[in-house]
């Protein structure tokens, strides 16, 4: 954003680059010490935030998600859309240049897109390069691209699935915490959570294992690990951590939004923040919960909510701990808003909610999907509930309504009232980690 250019710190001032239009060479570049976090709830707009916010702590009350101090609205188009895709989004916010839809890692030529720096390393590549601890948490597969396209490029997101998970892999990140156990074993091979997929024959666990790594299954094996054991690949599911089907389809099922064995997308940050807390050059952190996307694109608002809780409860984890170190810098944004939720207040007198709205034909969900009986929010500040439905919009990712938030050294200079644009995010982190920004 070169109207509000910002006070880094360490300030590095390149006086030549600058006036040749060109950033410093990678080899001039130091590790600033200080540490940063990009936290995607996926999926998120101001409209789902007031849900969550309704529902768990009342009208009146205050998030997590609302004490992250600095806030200002997201402009997340790509090259050829409106809207972001979760891979281009993904892509943008790991370079720095905007994307195309259908682009991890490539761009329409089929070439490894150039970062802002003029390199082809993602902000995660060139943090581990330079000795900066890495970390990569995901409440959904190990190929979702809001963490895999930090280390990770493909022709396609769908289809390459084996590809991106063995980059993902061999990526060398320190803590990588997630599920997708399909796309790490082979065909015919039997895991903790069902038969491999990979038809290249190779055990990517027993690889990583190999490698040095401490991999775990469930929250148990994770949180029991000895403090002193800093590389770890937790693998907690054999697609994602949620179910993200509609709610009927889990009454079928008799599922709960999320598997009760994995542990939470919170509870996998703070693991991951004590063991990157003091490391000399500092830690990048890319945290996703993918939950509150999926569920929200099915237009399942139970879950859909149930995963707004989590991110929120993450939220406390990662505000707490900046509050703690000074030095350590937050971004929370995500690149798309999925399914246009919107509160719809409702008469008390209604046993259930309509279907659809009678003038614009809008998805309704109550508390338990479609046709069923109003969510009730939490008290406000007099005791009083109030009964509400959720109006969906579309099954998809929209391109409006978007909010960012930040915390730390620089976030006042860095998120201006006129908002940040999602090339900006890459920006963010790589003025905090490496002293420089890069316009």
């Amino acid at each position: 954003m070169t109207q509000n250019r910002p006070k880094v710190r360490p300030v590095l001032i390149f006086v030549l680059a600058a006036l040749l239009g060109s950033v410093a060479a990678p080899a001039a570049e130091r590790p600033t010490g200080s540490s940063a976090i990009f936290f995607h709830p996926d999926g998120t707009s101001a409209g789902h935030w007031d849900a969550a916010r309704i529902l768990h702590v009342g009208p009146d009350g205050v998030l997590n998600w609302d004490r992250i101090p600095n806030v200002t609205r997201y402009r997340g188009h790509l090259v050829d859309r409106i809207g972001a895709t979760s891979n281009g989004g993904a892509v943008t916010h790991a370079t720095g240049r905007r994307a195309h839809a259908d682009s991890f890692g490539l761009d329409p030529n089929g070439k490894e897109m150039v970062s802002l720096d003029g390199t082809t390393r993602t902000i995660v590549e060139k943090a581990r390069e330079h000795g900066i601890y890495t970390v990569l948490i995901q409440t959904g597969s190990l190929v979702e691209p809001g963490t895999a396209a930090f280390v990770a490029e493909a022709p396609t997101r769908y289809g390459d699935y084996e590809n991106i998970a063995r980059q993902v892999a061999e990526s060398g990140v320190d803590i990588h915490l997630g599920a997708g156990e399909r796309w790490l074993l082979p065909e015919g091979v039997e895991g903790r959570f069902g038969p491999g997929a990979r038809t290249d024959g190779r055990n990517l666990i027993e690889e990583l294992e190999q490698a040095g790594y401490a991999v775990v299954r469930s929250r148990e094996e994770l949180l029991s690990l000895p403090a002193d054991v800093d590389r770890v690949f937790g693998v907690f599911a054999r697609e994602d951590t949620f179910n993200d089907v509609t709610e009927a389809e889990l009454r079928a099922a008799g599922l709960e939004p999320y598997d009760p064995d994995a542990p939470t997308v919170a509870e996998m940050t703070a693991f991951a923040l004590e063991r990157a807390a003091g490391r000399e050059n500092g830690f990048l952190a890319i945290i996703e919960e993918e939950g509150t996307d999926n569920l929200c694109n099915k237009m399942n608002a139970y879950g859909c909510l149930e995963a707004f809780r989590r991110a929120d409860e993450a939220a406390g984890v990662l505000l707490e701990f900046v509050e703690a170190h000074p030095d350590t810098f937050l971004i929370a944004a995500s690149d798309s808003n999925a399914g246009g939720m919107q509160v719809l207040p409702v008469k008390e007198i209604l046993e259930v909610v309509p279907l659809v709205d009678a003038r614009s034909g809008s998805a309704i969900d109550g508390a338990e999907g479609t046709g069923t009986r109003p969510f009730v929010s939490a008290p406000d500040s007099e005791g009083r509930r109030f009964p509400f439905a959720i109006a969906w919009a579309a099954s998809g990712d929209l391109g409006s309504g978007v909010v960012a938030r930040a915390a730390g050294p620089n976030a006042e200079e860095w998120m201006p009232p006129t908002g940040i644009d999602n090339t900006d995010v890459y920006r963010m982190l790589h003025a905090t980690l490496f002293g420089t920004w890069i316009d």
